[in-house]
């Protein structure tokens, strides 16, 4: 759970100040991408799982 909140605040922190400096957010920002994203952390896990 440590991980999970220090990669959010993370995320929050480079969030802010890449829009403050105006640059584009480093993310997908289409729902479609963070879909694909979320299949390759799901296929991490199975493979995991039964390998």
């Amino acid at each position: 759970m440590h991980e999970i909140l220090m990669s959010l605040l993370a995320g929050l922190i480079v969030g802010i100040i890449f829009t403050l400096i105006k640059l584009p957010i480093p993310a997908p920002p289409v729902f479609s991408a963070i879909c694909g994203i979320f299949g390759v952390w799901a296929g991490m896990k199975i493979v995991q799982l039964f390998f």
